[in-house]
């Protein structure tokens, strides 16, 4: 059976990974020994889309792992509104797969002109964005043709995880990120998570994670969007109690994302409330137990971009080429 562009290219990410892991670990000792000496107040990121979710995590992990607050980016503030800010003592990671977005680009020469260290974490290091930066981490996806981002995605995060691990010293990490790849393939050989007749007829639905696991339900709410056609939003579980879940009522679809963190129990508790409530719930797990903690939203990220691939597939969906989409979005 033909497999589409996209569950390829979502075959492709251990490898992609594995690579990444030995191509960049020289630049990154480089890069850390530079914030060592700036000492950064702020990390400030810059992103759109999929890149931009890419940013949520990296919230998460910088802030839990270094201490430093992470604040992103309103990309109109010098796109539209013409206004640059201040932003001596920060570093700037500047997030994109083409690197050649134009409200991207004039964002990161603005933080540049503000004083801000910039790094390009970027997968065309021949872009005008590698060119801008004043540090480059490649990306190493190679070409992504599916114009929904799956490999591109996912060697983000590991990129982000290696910066991380080598800047906090953190060996327990870099050897889970040195194992990860292996990790990665026994996931896409296990058996679906969210399958199509969970999905039949649905047209609204809800990704509940907590910390980590709410970083990556921004991006899977954006698949089933670009993917199904699905219109979907994801909240932190703790912030959907607050409000939202009155929408259960109505029997609302719900996935769950269970990451085995320190967020666990707590999430727990609440999609077992929601559950009580009347919402229609189907769980996604990460699959390897023996995995760091930081790694596990990778596992299930991977796990999922096949199964929304499958179900597009099944619904008669051209996985590759979403209607109204194209790779590269030009917004001022």
């Amino acid at each position: 059976m033909n497999q589409s562009i996209m569950a390829c290219e979502a075959r492709e990410v251990p490898s992609v990974i594995r690579d990444q892991l030995l191509n960049n670990d020289d630049v990154i000792k480089r890069t850390v020994s530079t914030l060592n000496d700036i000492a950064p107040r702020l990390i400030y990121i810059i992103g759109r889309g999929s890149s931009d979710h890419a940013g949520v995590f990296a919230k998460y992990l910088f802030e839990i792992e270094k201490g430093i607050p992470v604040s992103s980016a309103a990309l109109s503030i010098a796109g539209v509104y013409g206004k640059a800010l201040d932003l001596n003592g920060a570093v700037a990671f500047v997030i994109s797969q083409s690197g050649r977005s134009p409200d991207i680009l004039r964002q990161a020469e603005s933080a540049k002109k503000g004083g801000a260290f910039t790094i390009a974490f970027v997968n065309d290091e021949s872009s005008p964005l590698a060119e801008l930066a004043d540090a480059v981490i490649g990306i190493g996806a190679g070409e992504e043709k599916a114009v929904a981002a799956t490999k591109s995605y996912l060697a983000t995060l590991s990129a982000l995880l290696h910066l991380c691990a080598r800047w906090n010293n953190d060996d327990h990490l870099m050897a889970s990120l040195h194992a990860l790849p292996a990790s990665l393939e026994k996931v896409i050989d296990e058996p679906a998570q969210l399958v199509d007749t969970f999905l039949h007829n649905t047209r609204n639905a809800v990704v509940l994670g907590r910390g980590f696991g709410y970083a990556i339900g921004r991006e899977i709410a954006l698949k089933l969007k670009e993917v199904l056609g699905i219109h979907a939003e994801a909240f932190s579980s703790a912030e959907f109690i607050h409000g939202p879940v009155t929408l259960v009522e109505n029997k609302l679809k719900v996935i769950a994302l269970n990451i085995q963190d320190e967020s666990a129990a707590y999430h727990h508790d609440i999609i077992e409330d929601v559950k009580h409530r009347g919402a229609e719930c189907s769980e996604m797990n990460a699959c390897n137990d023996n995995v760091h903690p930081r790694l596990s939203p990778l596992l299930l990220l991977q796990r999922f971009y096949l199964d929304v691939e499958q179900i597009a597939v099944r619904m008669g969906l051209n996985p590759d080429s979403p209607p109204g989409l194209n790779k590269v979005t030009k917004t001022q």
